[in-house]
This record gives structure tokens, sequence and C-alpha cells, in this order.
């Protein structure tokens, strides 16, 4: 391949049918197959929130299990998942460890955009164990949707200059998705070995919650990067917005599920009362026994919006361009999608977008609720730091943080009045 950055159409025989025609497992085959792993990783927890023990070891169980490969069909080595597979395995895995579903938030959204693009290459790749991380927000005078991380070719090939930050999960992976613009101000992403020569991965990660995301700066010095490793932004799944922030809402849904779990072990190994309370043991106050039912209910309803939106995700999937109605691979030979079939896809498209908006508002707010009033029902010795049992909410109030809800307030609001369509993209800079 040349040092000139094109884009070329997949070829019909890389082109994947959706998960059911690939012979997907049925979620109890799923859950059986990582539960294991789920809950040796979830047992460590809170002693690796106290000592800050970052989760390479844990990674590379999931790696070993299949975990990132879940979604990649069978035939590249996957499990051949749904998305609402995945996103009910995601779900139990943020509810054992909250880090590790958002360290694995840009491989996950990685392997859906591969998905959509028939991507065979990369399916093949991740389908053999490979961990994808990224590197794409830049800090300081940037301004708003401007790149200053630089890719230029090198012969037949590219060298990649720039720092970013906010590389979650690149510390922990094989490969670093890279946005980087080309002299001509194309965005490019670059798929770079994390190990290459003029990488460089700190662990400068300082926020209250997410401690152990890996979440630091990536520095990149005139690194090499062969052509066949190079992607143009534009080729993306039109829905990675969206799933990009479905995967949040799944680790906050993980996070009420676990404090429904915390709070209910605790309330049930509870002896001391308060005089002027219900009952002769916690476990049978009826105001203690309200508290927990509500935070059960919140989870509840984290847990049902998350997996709605990845419905819509997965119907979205299976009208994109270049599959038959049946659901098979289209070949040379099939005539184009008619019109109608395309409106229908950008109908998808729009609806996973704007599901995943609006499970962010309300799951934002479930997820912080529940675990803030874990407190109420156990009072003060919970507090304690040994328990960690604060790091729920710091944790939600994290991922909450990140394309701030009021502004998808706004945006769900002019949708609906107007028919209003922003631009996906959430980009940060100056002014």
């Amino acid at each position: 391949m040349s040092s000139t950055i094109e884009t070329t159409a997949p070829s019909s025989a890389a082109r994947v049918a959706p998960g059911p025609d690939n012979g997907s497992p049925t979620y109890a085959e799923l859950a059986a197959k990582y539960r294991p792993a789920f809950e040796s990783i979830a047992a460590g927890a809170a002693g690796r929130e106290t000592d800050r023990v970052l989760l390479h070891e844990q990674i590379g169980e999931l790696a070993a299990a299949g975990f990132g490969a879940a979604r990649v069909p069978r035939e590249f080595g996957g499990d051949g998942a749904t998305a609402v597979q995945l996103f009910r395995l995601l779900i139990e895995l943020a509810a054992a460890e909250s880090n590790l579903a958002q360290a694995l938030r840009s491989h996950i959204a990685f392997v859906e955009g591969r998905l959509y693009a028939n991507d065979a290459e990369w399916l093949r790749r991740v389908g053999e164990g490979q961990i994808l991380g990224n590197a794409w927000t830049e800090t300081g005078a940037v301004t708003v949707g401007g790149v200053g991380t630089t890719i230029e070719p090198d012969g037949g090939n590219f060298r990649v200059n720039g720092t970013k930050y906010y590389t979650t999960g690149s510390l922990y992976a094989d490969w670093i998705q890279t946005g980087a613009r080309t002299a001509d101000g194309r965005d490019i992403i670059a798929l770079v070995r994390a190990d290459a020569p003029g990488v460089t991965i700190h662990d400068d990660w300082d926020g209250f919650g997410q401690r152990l995301t890996a979440s630091g700066t990536a520095v990149f010095e005139n690194v090499a990067v062969p052509a066949s490793d190079i992607l143009v932004e534009t080729e993306q799944a039109p829905y990675a917005t969206g799933v990009y922030q479905l995967i949040h809402v799944a680790t906050l849904a993980g996070i009420t599920q676990r404090v429904v779990r915390d709070v209910s072990e605790a309330v049930r190994e509870r002896t001391r009362v308060f005089s002027h309370g219900n009952g002769v043991r916690p476990s049978e106050d009826i105001q203690i026994q309200q508290i927990v039912g509500e935070i059960a209910a919140q989870a509840f309803a984290a847990e049902a919006a998350t997996l709605r939106v990845a419905e819509l995700l997965q119907e979205a999937f299976d009208l994109r361009p270049g599959i038959r109605t049946d659901g098979t691979a289209a070949t040379a030979s099939d005539a184009a999608p008619p019109a109608a079939g395309a409106s229908a896809f950008e109908e998808a498209v729009l609806q996973v977008e704007f599901g995943s908006s609006q499970a962010q508002i309300v799951v934002t707010d479930l997820a912080q609720r529940a675990s803030s009033s874990l407190f109420d029902a156990l009072g003060a010795s919970a507090t304690q730091s040994e328990l960690q049992l604060d790091r729920h909410w710091r944790n939600a109030r994290v991922i909450s943080s990140h394309n701030p809800v009021v502004y998808k307030s706004r945006v769900v609001g002019d949708w609906k009045i107007n028919g209003s369509v922003p631009e996906f993209v959430w980009r940060s800079g100056t002014a």
C-alpha cells in the first residue's frame, strides 16, 4: 500500500452477516463462560481500590477467556454474541469491577466499528485476543475540533507525533487507536502498537473516581505506523458515538447492580440497631427494607434502559448497507439497496444515538442516587475507608461527567420539539 491515504470499500467476501446467522450462543452459555472470571475479579475490587493496584492481571484474564471477542463472529475466533448479549455481559463485568468496563470502552467500540465495516483482518486479530485502547483527546489550548497530533508519510508508511490525554485502557492494551490529522486536514485513525518505539504511556490519571482505568497521558514521538494499520475516520460506523455513550451507560448500570449486592449483604449481616428504628435487626427494619428496595428498582431500571438501547444498536446493525433482508451478506450481483432500506437504516442510526442520550440522562441520575442511598441504609460504619463503598458513588460521578448530561437533555429536547439532528461526535477545546 502506498503512503497515500485512501478509502476503499470492503469486498463482499469480507461481509459479516448479523449475529443470529453466525450461530449466536445463548446468554446462559455466555454467562457460564465468563462469570468465573467476573467473580474472581469482583473478589479483589475493594482491595485494589485501596492499594491502587492496576488491572493488568484482570485484563489478561478477560482476554484469555475471550471476552474481548464476544461480539466477533465465530468464524474469526469470537462468540458471535448479539449486541444485547454483549451489553448484558458488560453490565455484569461493571458490577464486578467498573474500572474494567471503562478500560475496555474503546476496544468494544472499535470491534463494533469493524463489524460495521466488515473488516475481516481486524476481526481476526481481535478473535486472537488482541486488546485495543485509545488516544483521542487533547488538552490545553487546542480549539474545539482541533487535532494537534500529526500523521505524515514516510516512504510507504507513516509517522505519528503528538500527545493525548484520557487515554483510557491504553496502558493495558496491545494496540492504541490514535486520532491524528494529515497536513491537508483529514482525520485519520492510526492503529499503533502499544510497545512500538516512541510510544510512552503515563499512568497520571488523578480523578477521584475510576482510578484504575489507566486514563492518563500517551506520547507519540515519531512513531512508525504501517500503511495497513491506518483507518480513515469517516469510515467509522455512523452510530459510533451512540456506542461509546452506551458503554458508559452500561458501566453505570453495573455500578448500581454492585450497590444492590453490597447494601443487601451489609444489611443482612448487621446486628446493631438504632433506638428509634423499626426492628430487632436492621434486616427486619421496614424503612431499611424500603431503601434497599428502591435501590434495587433503580438498578433494574438502569439495566432495562441500557438493554433497550442495545436492542436499537442490533436493529441498526442488521439494517446496515450491504446486508440482504434475509440477514445474509450481499454479493456483487445484488442490486443496490432500495431507497426505503437506506431510509430505514438512517432512522435506526438516529434511534441509537438519541436512545443512548436518553438512557444517559436517566441512568446518570439512577446510579448516583443508588450509590448515595446505600449509606442511608448502613449508617456511619459504612464509611470506613477499608470497605471502599464510597467508590461506587465516586465512580458513577466521574463516568457521568463525560459528555455532560445537561447538553444531552437539550439535544434530545430540540430533537423532540423541532426535529433537529446535531453532529453526534462530541468534541472539546477552546472556543
